[in-house]
């Protein structure tokens, strides 16, 4: 396995399969270096476009169902005045105590924490780590309807964190500058300047490519979704998914993402994956949606792709990004798993808060 060193500590590796799939399509010279052709990975059921030198290749579009809205598809949609549904209803949003502070005894069983929206705690072997951590009042313009499940002073010094990208609901400037400064944060090509401008260490990654850090190995992975910031061009920073593997555990979190037929290679490639963190909401309306957000039933699905011994679902109960009330998603999911005959254990809905200790095996 070739391996390139980033800082102390941490080896970004590429994985051989996918090196040898890049010469034998011709997309690597002999050289290493990069031909002018569109780039394709093996097509197994779906196509990868993978760079060579990823820096040239942003910005990028979505490979699978590229969409590009228009200000007028938005337009449209906001100024729909019969939405479907009523959001007079008062939400009902789980919510428990917890001060997290079994976060910081390496002692304690290995857990997973949600703090909300696509925020988790999770604790393997003593370690922690972070996704799309989110502690601060509002994303952008959106108030939080839940508050964070967890206080952030209760994140050890010693934790880590991944990023999907760079909207705010999932990267949230107040969060990176009050969590530790010591956090080391993996993020995918385009976002590692940005947190280094607050000072904050990065190592970013493509598609496919992985980093150890430690006994962890983090793969950067394919994600259906896109990119925008303010003062940043769209689609000018990489969005993704995650593996996190602690040598005896898989987690993978999918991010931002619409349903795309990856979840199975990724699956394939790089399971068995024993937690999946799933998104089920802000889906409506699907014509607009479609693409950039699975609904709970394309959530089921990927974690059926996925081969995932248990979900957990996401993004939702916190944020009002789109047409459905934030506590809708868990409801239609349930309501899936019945129809369905699906086993209700392998899927476990969280409150905000609610740590779920993981069974050993």
């Amino acid at each position: 396995m070739r391996e390139k060193k980033l800082v102390s500590g941490i080896v970004l590796r590429h994985r051989p399969s996918v090196r040898h799939a890049w010469k034998e399509r011709g997309i690597l010279t002999g050289n290493g270096g990069a031909r002018k052709r569109r780039c394709t990975m093996p097509r197994i059921g779906v196509q990868y476009p993978q760079p060579t030198e990823p820096a040239r290749t942003l910005p990028r579009q979505m490979p699978w169902a590229p969409f590009n809205n228009r200000l007028f598809d938005l337009l449209r949609w906001q100024l729909t005045k019969d939405k479907g549904y009523d959001k007079s209803v008062p939400l009902r949003i789980p919510v428990v105590a917890n001060d997290g502070a079994y976060l910081g005894d390496r002692g304690q069983p290995d857990s997973v924490t949600w703090v909300g929206h696509s925020t988790f705690a999770v604790q393997d072997g003593g370690e922690v780590f972070l996704t799309d951590p989110h502690f601060g009042p509002r994303a952008l313009l959106p108030k939080r309807k839940s508050p964070p499940g967890i206080p952030l002073e209760a994140v050890p010094p010693e934790a880590f964190a991944v990023l999907s990208h760079n909207h705010y609901d999932h990267l949230d400037d107040w969060s990176v500058r009050h969590l530790p400064a010591s956090i080391q944060w993996f993020v995918p090509l385009g976002l590692a300047g940005w947190l280094r401008e607050r000072g904050r260490r990065a190592v970013e990654l493509d598609w496919w490519q992985s980093v150890r850090h430690g006994r962890w190995t983090l793969t950067c992975l394919p994600a259906q979704h896109w990119s925008n910031r303010f003062g940043v061009a769209r689609n000018a920073t990489l969005w993704c998914s995650w593996l996190l593997d602690s040598g005896s555990r898989r987690y993978y979190f999918a991010g931002d993402t619409g349903y795309f037929h990856g979840f199975a290679e990724i699956g394939r490639r790089l399971g068995p994956i024993d937690v999946a963190f799933l998104p089920i909401g802000a889906y409506e309306p699907r014509w607009f949606m479609r693409p950039q957000h699975a609904d709970p039933e394309e959530a089921y699905r990927a974690f059926l792709d996925l081969g995932a011994r248990t979900m957990i679902p996401m993004h939702w109960g916190c944020f009002d990004l789109t047409d459905e009330p934030v506590d809708l998603p868990p409801k239609i999911l349930a309501e899936i798993l019945d129809r369905t005959g699906a086993d209700r254990d392998r899927v476990r809905t969280m409150a905000v808060g609610e740590r779920w200790t993981i069974p050993a095996g």
